[in-house]
């Protein structure tokens, strides 16, 4: 497979917390790193998405806000 998106972080998936529509998937990408995300409950089953597997991180976004105190 490949993806037009150039962030794509390897790493391991640490958690998954089911709800009933959508579930947030936290996957560990190293250096005390978790990366979030919020997908829905078809795609973690259709990704066969289970608490130790491999997975990718891919963010794909056209503007990224900074703010500071």
């Amino acid at each position: 497979m490949k993806l037009s998106a150039r962030n794509q972080l390897k790493g391991k998936v640490v958690s998954i917390q089911e709800g009933a529509v959508n579930a947030i998937v936290g996957i560990d990408i190293g250096g005390g790193n978790v990366i979030s995300a919020t997908i829905s409950m078809a795609a973690v089953k259709e990704l066969g998405l289970e608490t130790g597997k491999d997975a990718y991180a891919v963010i794909k976004a056209t503007s990224v806000m900074v703010g500071v105190d």
